[in-house]
């Protein structure tokens, strides 16, 4: 065990071309620590969500330029398979560590085996990328980002020429041509042979935001925003200079790029914290909303303010925001598809049934919901929203941020807020409150032990109210492929188990619909939901023992 794995780190040590990572793993051989070793060569990384995502450093079980090598070569014998060598990949990437480096060995590796590489002109958000793919013909494209995850991340996201991330069997067979890739002194690396796009790819993009917008709206909500630490903040202000909203506001400490997060424990909106900056400048300058990207700008955090939350500011959850905006867009008079996960809320079809359009529901991720035919409008409950998929076939909180800008001057306007509008929503259709029980984990058999203990023993009632029905995703649905997931059906209420597709965590979503007679009921009603999903979430916690 000893000698395999040091012969295996040595043998990585002799065709790693970084020598910050060989240095790192040098040193772990060095001082012999063999359970360091044992975890990053205890396999290698695996396709999850739309690509590769996990911890810098050396060895196939971290990111790393070896590791990224190899994705490349295997993307590209698979693109030739298909039948699209000379093809052009489109590269994008953030503003993480090595992000820039795997950028580059991408485009050497597509340029060696024959593809055409064009590489975005500097870190840029990942729908500028999702963008490009379409806009400039390419058979697919590659963005280097980990999204939300922490400082110490950082991940390879794929799409094909559809502009869409992949998904079976693409994924799968991609994964294979990886595994299938020999020595890295046999794949291709020429120094230089691809193209570094200028701007115009990004003022095309620009361009295409205005799309999202109808002819003659108010643009007078005054914004705080923050990119947290990411790529969005100049794409985000010239996208509403161009529109012609007010300039944001923004919050200093967060607005440029920075991949060591020196603010935030994790740059997500939706942890604990992250937006305490951007809440302080809102509480300095009275802004109509404070709006929030994650760092590579693909998510839009939306809060309001609200004199009963402490400080005065509440963040929405993405399953308000997404009713929200779709709301918006039926008052607008659209037509279409709604789309949404299904640990999303049922909300959004409640909504697009009454304005009699198409409603469907997907698996998680929006791989999934770009895939909708006839899609108008597509969201997901981890505040990602697709509001131009003639233009962007993945969540952009770019023209996101723009539609939530216009909906509040459209209701500024009439003397009203979105606070208001979610109250019209739960008059009309039910008070739907949403939760979540997010474990993160370190040992991921926690995850996988507690999906056993729930598919041996499944939960009979939460919160005092009867499961009606029990679905194991794992052997699919009539409208659903597989997946590894749970649901739950209850009176008046609905559970999704999963674990995340990009992140160590358990993440189970909770749903309950509560009624509502009129205006003056709203208040128990809410306070109703919050009884029913915290029961809720502590009798799911114990049947999961976690």
């Amino acid at each position: 065990m000893q000698q395999d794995l040091i012969a295996q780190a040595k043998a990585w040590l002799a065709e790693d071309p970084d020598p910050e990572t060989r240095d790192e793993l040098a040193g772990i051989v060095e001082a012999a620590d063999l359970d360091e070793l044992a975890a990053r060569f205890a396999g290698t990384l695996q396709f999850g969500t739309a690509g590769l995502r996990g911890e810098l450093g050396a060895g196939p079980m971290r990111m790393n330029r070896c590791v990224v090598i190899r994705a490349a070569a295997g993307l590209a014998t698979y693109l030739k398979a298909q039948g699209q060598g000379g093809g052009l990949v489109v590269i994008g990437y953030d503003a993480r560590y090595k992000s820039a480096d795997f950028a580059r060995d991408t485009a050497a590796v597509m340029t060696g085996a024959g593809l055409r590489a064009a590489v975005l002109p500097r870190p840029l958000p990942t729908p500028v990328l999702a963008y490009a793919i379409r806009h400039l013909g390419a058979v697919a494209g590659v963005e280097v980002t980990a999204s939300h995850n922490p400082p110490r991340d950082n991940g390879y996201k794929v799409y094909l020429g559809d502009g869409s991330q992949i998904v079976p069997p693409a994924d799968g067979e991609i994964a294979a041509a990886i595994a299938g890739v020999g020595p890295l002194d046999g794949v291709a690396r020429p120094d230089d042979g691809w193209e570094t796009l200028g701007e115009e790819v990004l003022t095309a993009y620009l361009a295409r935001t205005d799309a999202v917008l109808a002819a003659g709206s108010p643009r007078t909500a005054r914004v705080v925003y923050t990119a947290m630490h990411g790529v969005g903040t100049s794409v985000l202000t010239a996208a509403f200079d161009r529109a012609g909203f007010p300039a944001p506001v923004l919050v200093a400490e967060q607005a440029e790029p920075d991949p060591a997060f020196p603010t935030v424990a994790f740059p997500n909106p939706e942890e604990p914290g992250a937006m305490d900056l951007a809440f302080a400048t809102a509480r300095r300058t009275d802004p109509d909303i404070v709006i929030a990207n994650d760092p590579d700008a693909d998510r839009c955090a939306v809060a309001v303010p609200d004199p009963a939350a402490e400080g005065g500011w509440r963040m929405l959850r993405g399953d308000e925001v997404g009713a929200l905006l779709a709301a918006h867009l039926v008052d607008r008079g659209v037509s279409g598809v709604f789309a949404e996960s299904i640990v999303s809320s049922s909300l959004l079809g409640r909504i697009a049934a009454k304005a009699g359009l198409g409603h469907e529901e997907t698996l998680t991720g929006f791989k999934w919901i770009a895939r909708v035919d006839g899609l108008r409008y597509g969201y997901e409950e981890a505040l990602g929203y697709c509001v131009d998929p003639d233009g962007v076939r993945d969540k952009d909180g770019i023209t996101a941020a723009l539609l939530v800008a216009e909906l509040a001057s459209v209701l500024k306007e009439r003397g009203r807020t979105l606070l208001d509008l979610l109250d019209d929503l739960a008059l009309a259709h039910g008070l739907h409150a949403t939760d979540q029980l997010s474990v993160r984990v370190k040992d991921l058999s926690v995850i996988s032990d507690a999906m056993a203990r729930l598919r041996e023993q499944p939960p009979t009632a939460l919160a005092g109210l009867d499961v009606t029905s029990a679905e194991d995703l794992a052997r699919g649905t009539e409208l659903l492929p597989p997946t590894d997931g749970l649901r739950y059906h209850l009176r008046g209420a609905r559970v999704i188990v999963r674990p995340s597709g990009t992140e160590p965590k358990l993440k189970c979503y909770l749903e309950v619909v509560v009624p509502v007679a009129s205006a003056d009921g709203l208040p128990a009603a809410r306070a109703e939901g919050a009884r029913l999903l915290d029961g809720i979430k502590r009798d799911l916690a114990a049947a999961a023992g976690i």
